[in-house]
C-alpha cells in the first residue's frame, strides 16, 4: 500500500524549519506485514526531542528515515499472535524480544536484537517494510499507516483519546519509570528534576504519585515552573547559576533523588552538585555521543553516591503502559496536563521550531 508520512532525508539542516523543511511530506511504498508483525493504522503520534536530536544531528540515525516512535493506532491486519483487527495499541520504541540476556531479567528497554534493529533503521525482525526508507525505532508513527513488529506494540483501553494514548509510549513511560522503576523513589525523600519537557514533567507526576517531599522542579522557561506547580512541584527554580544552591536550600542540603531529562553533560553535572551525600542521580536525556560530564570521583565513595541510566524508563512496556494508562483514569497521573496543541502532518516543521524553542511540552501529530 502507499501511506503518507513525513521522511527526514538529511539531518543537521538550519532552523526554522518552517523555511528549511527538513521533513518531507512524501508517498512511501509500505509492504504487508510479515510473521509476528502487525498494519496499523496510526491514529497520532507526539512530537519528542528524540525527534528532533535526529532532525538537528544530534542523535545520529541511519538516513533516509520515516520519523516518529511515540505513537498509538488501531490493528488492521495481524501476523501476530494476541492482536485482532481493532486492537488500539501504544507503541513502545524498543522491540522487546523476549529471549535474550536483558529481557530474560526482565529488562526489556536494553532488548539486544531490538536495540541493533533499532541502529539499522530496520524492524525487529531486521527488514524493512518501507520502500527504501528507514524505519524510526520500529515505529515510524508520522504517517497514516505503520507495519511494526508486534513486540512493538501493547494493547491498550480504546475509550482512551488518541492524542493522550500517543503519549504513554514514551514521554510518560519514560518519566514515570525513571522515578519508580529506575530510582525507585519512596515517599518522603526529596526529588528535584532539571529539564521540564514531556519527559521531565512526566518524572515530576510521577515524583509526585509515589509521595516524594519536597518535589523541586528547575527549567529556563518560567510558564514550565507554573504548570510544575499546578501538578505538584513544591519549589520551583529558574536554571542559571544559582541553580544548585536554591535546590540544595529547598532539599535541606540536596536531593535525595536528582533526575537530568534535558540531555546535557553541563546539566547532568548540576544535577550530581545538587544530589545529597547517599542520593542518586538518575540521568535520562540523551546527549550528543561527544557530550562528557565529570564529577569528583572521590565522592562517588566518600559520600556513597550514585549515577544511573535510565533508558524507556527501564520499563516493561507490557506492564507499564496499562498500568499508567489505569492510573491516568483514575486521576492520580494528570497526562492530559501535557498536551500543549494538536497538529497536521503538513504543519510538522513549524511545530517541530516551537519544540526546538522550548515553548512547548507535547504537541501531538492527530491523523
Amino acid at each position: 500500500m502507499i501511506v503518507r508520512g513525513a521522511v527526514l532525508r538529511e539531518m543537521g539542516l538550519p532552523k526554522p524549519y518552517a523555511e528549511s523543511r527538513p521533513l518531507r511530506i512524501e508517498e512511501v511504498e509500505l509492504a504487508p506485514p510479515g510473521p509476528g508483525e502487525l498494519l496499523v493504522r496510526i491514529r497520532a503520534a507526539g512530537l519528542c526531542h528524540s525527534d528532533l536530536s535526529v532532525i538537528d544531528g544530534s542523535r545520529p540515525r541511519v538516513m533516509p528515515m520515516l520519523l516518529g516512535h511515540e505513537a498509538t493506532g488501531e490493528v488492521v491486519q495481524s501476523e501476530a499472535a494476541g492482536f485482532t483487527p481493532g486492537d488500539a495499541v501504544a507503541f513502545a520504541f524498543v522491540p522487546a524480544c523476549g529471549e535474550c540476556g536483558p529481557c530474560a531479567e526482565g529488562r526489556a528497554a536494553l532488548c539486544e536484537p531490538g536495540a541493533a534493529a533499532n541502529t539499522a533503521g530496520t524492524l525487529l525482525s531486521g527488514v524493512r517494510r518501507l520502500d527504501g526508507v528507514h524505519h524510526h525505532l520500529g515505529v515510524s508513527g508520522f504517517a497514516d499507516h505503520a507495519v511494526v513488529s508486534a513486540r512493538s506494540a501493547v494493547r491498550i483501553d480504546p475509550a482512551l483519546p488518541p492524542e493522550i494514548a500517543a503519549l504513554f509510549g514514551c514521554a510518560v513511560m519514560t518519566g514515570v519509570g525513571a522515578v519508580v522503576n529506575t530510582a525507585q523513589v519512596r515517599a518522603g525523600r526529596s526529588a528535584v528534576v532539571f529539564g521540564l519537557g514531556g519527559v521531565g514533567l512526566s518524572a515530576l507526576l510521577g515524583a509526585v504519585l509515589v509521595g516524594a517531599h519536597p518535589v523541586v522542579a528547575v527549567d529556563v522557561v518560567p510558564e514550565k515552573l507554573e504548570l510544575a506547580r499546578s501538578l505538584g512541584a513544591t519549589h520551583t527554580v529558574l536554571a542559571g547559576p544559582d541553580a544548585v544552591e536554591e535546590v540544595r536550600d529547598a532539599t535541606s542540603g540536596g536531593a535525595d533523588y536528582a533526575f537530568e531529562t534535558v540531555g546535557s553533560g553541563k546539566v547532568l553535572e548540576q544535577a550530581y552538585a545538587a544530589t545529597r551525600r547517599g542520593g542518586t542521580t538518575v540521568t535520562v536525556g540523551l546527549p550528543h555521543p561527544s557530550q562528557t560530564f565529570s564529577i569528583p570521583a572521590v565522592s562517588l565513595v566518600a559520600e556513597e553516591r550514585t549515577v544511573k541510566g535510565s533508558y524507556l524508563g527501564s520499563a516493561i512496556p507490557s506492564r507499564d503502559i496499562p498500568r499508567y494508562i489505569a492510573l491516568y483514569q483514575a486521576g492520580r497521573l494528570p497526562v492530559d496536563r501535557l498536551l500543549t496543541a494538536t497538529v497536521g502532518l503538513d504543519n510538522l516543521n513549524e511545530a517541530f521550531d516551537t519544540l526546538a524553542a522550548g515553548t512547548s511540552i507535547r504537541q501531538v501529530l492527530v491523523l
